[in-house]
């Protein structure tokens, strides 16, 4: 893909999730939402996408339940075909009714 295509793809998946702004940091500067955002989107841009996510609490640890995954997840609903939430059994209180 030519760069310019792979910018602006970037800006525009970045921008669904709120965070165009850090189009340009490193991983080091990132956030760990922003990182969490940057590798979804790494995950949900391979061509009919299964994502697998584990242990999400681990990458964002200060997250007190699953809502922000959820919403994130809901923001590329397009880009994949499914999603599979893998996590101990001690970290249930935190997924609620999902």
């Amino acid at each position: 893909m030519p760069k310019h295509r792979a910018e602006l793809l970037s800006f525009e998946y970045l921008g669904r999730l709120g965070i165009a702004e850090i189009v340009r940091k490193r991983n080091p500067g990132l956030t760990h939402e922003e990182r969490f955002c940057v590798m979804l989107l790494r995950a949900a841009m391979v061509q009919e996408a299964m994502i697998l996510i584990d242990r999400p609490f681990l990458i964002v640890p200060h997250l007190k339940d699953v809502q922000f995954i959820t919403a994130a997840l809901k923001k590329i609903d397009d880009l994949y075909i499914s999603c599979h939430i893998y996590d101990y059994k001690w970290t249930k209180e935190k997924y609620g009714d999902l």
